[in-house]
């Protein structure tokens, strides 16, 4: 077992009693220090903002009358709160609005709280009641997918090393924007696999495509957090590649009726990206 995995082992990888009214004890704090630790990050040296953006495709609750209410929702945690927040634990915290009178104010009012305690950072929080007003379409983004690469693959290894050489003294300048649905990594706790889409946007020096997909493919058997294997991706690219401007945005797919979504930057704020056709 990972020398950090008690901290975090409350609910993942364990049999769990699902609570259906309102516990927000449920709800499990990660130090993010504890994975940036091991890509050699500490706060003062953190070279991106962002976020991570979570998609809560299952929420129910009780109105005052009883009648079950659904929506959909998004959380907003910020890449400089002090902790993650462990994603069964949101499951099943979620889970115990099921058979909770609240109105939708009381709903938005307990989850804004609860996660911005656990987060130790302001969590914003947007509710779709009813599925209403949710315009986000499935997107299609112009970006050029490096997936085509007819590459033989024998090692399923992270490595790093793959990166070196991706650009030289010959490079030609340019802005790109690449992406990759070939991102599979595994669960740090569970080892249950985590599938996502990798876009990655940057400024500099041309990163040869061949060397950049053997390296997301090297993620296949990795296991780390979603928002752990966003800041590594990051920092790698950085430190092989050395572009002006970065951004990686990865979608994950849903489990548990959530997906989490890490955006890292150091020269943008937000993505134009939406939801995608696996999510």
């Amino acid at each position: 077992m990972n020398n950090n995995q008690h901290v975090y082992s409350k609910h993942l990888g364990q049999k769990s009693q699902y609570i259906d009214t309102y516990n927000e004890k449920l709800l499990v704090a990660i130090p993010r220090s504890a994975g940036r630790k091991e890509i050699g990050l500490i706060d003062e040296q953190i070279p991106f903002h962002g976020f991570d953006l979570w998609t809560a495709y299952e929420l129910s609750w009780l109105n005052k009358k009883g009648k079950p209410q659904v929506a959909m929702a998004e959380f907003t945690v910020p890449a400089t709160s002090q902790n993650l927040i462990e994603s069964k634990s949101l499951k099943l915290y979620l889970n115990s609005l099921n058979q909770s009178h609240l109105d939708s104010s009381e709903v938005h009012q307990h989850i804004s709280k609860d996660l911005s305690h656990i987060a130790e950072a302001e969590v914003k929080v947007t509710l779709f009641e009813g599925m209403k007003n949710y315009s986000k379409k499935i997107d299609e983004p112009d970006y050029i997918s490096i997936d085509e690469s007819d590459i033989e693959v024998n090692d399923y290894k992270f490595n790093a090393d793959h990166l070196k050489n991706a650009v030289t003294e010959k490079s030609p300048f340019v802005t790109e924007h690449l992406m990759s649905n070939l991102l599979k990594s595994n669960c740090l706790v569970t080892l249950q696999p985590d599938w996502a889409s990798v876009f990655i946007k940057y400024e500099g020096k041309k990163i040869d495509r061949e060397k950049l997909l053997r390296y997301i493919i090297s993620f296949r058997k990795h296991n780390e957090f979603h928002e752990q294997c966003v800041e590594r991706i990051f920092l790698d690219i950085k430190k092989y590649c050395h572009p002006q401007k970065l951004t990686v945005f990865a979608r994950y797919t849903r489990r548990g009726g959530l997906d989490i979504n890490p955006f890292r930057s150091d020269y943008e704020s937000t993505s134009a990206i939406g939801r995608l056709v696996r999510q």
